[in-house]
């Protein structure tokens, strides 16, 4: 996983400089590198169009930004940091008193060093973004003002990456790709998902699975209006978010709380060992949200390492590209192909020789375990499979209830199913 950790902090290096949004160039460049990866089917939806309760809103572009002093030095600078303006910003060519630019200025007390992120999608206004120490030391006097940025009727863009299976049943994979230069928030959620699909694509899986690169709500809600008429395909899904910071992992259920995402979770974390924390569904966070939405109510769960806003660097200049490691990338990825593998294996079998212990010796099941040191293991797995192959209940339970690891049920399962004494 070395390498891939590598490849991902590269790539994550190549997107961070971008300025994105909902809407606009950005996530159109972003998903232009992200293509180079995996193919992508990229959507175009015009501004206006209705989907669920929102309407597509105009897209926005921006080319520059600033504020400068008399002496025409550019003491607040978009080319320095794209944080600066705030997102969605109106066009604005002014000059103004301190006094009256202090309004449209946004600071961090708490962290004078740092610049905020912050957005107005839905409401007309402008502003800018700097360090509360800048701010400190601003001279009052006149400072021109200028934001050239576009805001008309155009698309919002997102892009789906599809991976056949072995069924038409689907698990999506989402994250979200509207952030600027925000390396964990979500800049290593796009790389673990793209990695992802690199490494499921080597494989035949038993689902197809769909990953969904959108800007973060409006675009979950695109995908879901336009795909409401078959919504009923998606049997599991994954939002993938905050996913290279130092914390340890942590799962949210879905609002469910019994999908079967959320069972092979818990199982594939606690069974790993890693330090890690299941939280309860909460209607509010990333687009697992809008998956879950009572009307739809799907099984999708969210993976991050530090959840949503639970670090003091989300959402500021300090979510940079030294906050996020390839070590953390790597290891989310691993238990996203580690759930996965089991999610893509837990079926339901039925035992076709259910009266009574059936004769393994005979059908070569015992000798071909020869001298393994986990005979035993593997024996009371077979044992274990075929006592609760009645149709009811999956690999997943067996492997609960008999406290053997998954791989060696999945094992046993495949044994037996070889033999021809349970069938899926």
């Amino acid at each position: 996983m070395t390498a891939a950790g590598e490849e991902m902090y590269a790539l994550v290096e190549r997107l961070y400089p971008l300025c994105r949004s909902i809407t606009g160039d950005g996530v159109r460049a972003t998903l232009d590198i992200v293509g180079e990866y995996v193919p992508l089917q990229v959507h175009e939806v015009p501004t206006g169009t209705q989907v669920l309760d929102w309407t597509v809103p105009q897209e926005w572009n921006i080319r520059d930004a600033y504020i400068a002093d008399a002496a025409g030095n550019r003491v607040v600078d978009f080319a320095a940091s794209n944080l600066h303006v705030l997102g969605y910003s109106l066009p604005v060519s002014a000059t103004m008193p301190l006094a009256d630019l202090r309004g449209h200025l946004h600071t961090l007390p708490d962290h004078p060093s740092w610049v905020p992120y912050r957005t107005s999608y839905y409401k007309p206004e402008w502003g800018f973004c700097l360090a509360q120490e800048t701010l400190d030391a601003l001279p009052d006097g006149e400072y021109e003002v200028r934001i050239d940025s576009t805001l008309t009727d155009g698309h919002l863009t997102y892009a789906e990456h599809v991976i056949p299976g072995q069924v038409a049943d689907e698990v999506i994979v989402s994250c979200h790709v509207c952030h600027p230069s925000l390396a964990n928030d979500n800049l290593a959620g796009v790389a673990v998902a793209t990695f992802l699909a690199r490494a499921l694509a080597e494989q035949r899986p038993y689902y197809t699975y769909r990953f969904l690169f959108a800007p973060g709500t409006i675009g979950a809600i695109t995908w879901l209006a336009r795909n409401a008429d078959r919504v009923e395909l998606v049997r599991h899904g994954l939002v993938l978010a905050c996913a290279g910071d130092p914390g340890h992992l942590t799962y949210k259920q879905s609002r469910r709380g019994d999908a079967e995402i959320d069972r092979v979770m818990r199982h594939v974390l606690s069974a790993s060992q890693r330090p890690h924390r299941v939280t309860e569904f909460t209607p509010y966070g990333y687009d697992e949200r809008q998956f879950c939405s009572p009307g739809f109510d799907l099984g999708v769960g969210s993976l991050s390492r530090t959840p949503y806003a639970g670090y003091p660097e989300y959402h500021t200049s300090a979510d940079d590209l030294g906050f996020v490691s390839p070590a953390a990338m790597a290891d989310t990825l691993a238990v996203c192909r580690e759930a996965f593998a089991v999610l893509d294996r837990n079926r339901r079998y039925v035992n076709l020789s259910p009266y009574g212990e059936p004769q393994l010796g005979r059908r070569g099941l015992y000798d071909s375990l020869g001298g393994r040191s986990d005979a035993k293991e593997a024996q009371m797995a077979m044992l274990w499979v075929l006592s609760l192959s009645d149709g009811e209940h999956g690999l997943l339970d067996v492997a609960e209830r008999s406290g053997l690891p998954f791989d060696t049920v999945a094992a046993a399962a495949g044994a037996l199913h070889g033999a021809g004494l349970i069938k899926a």
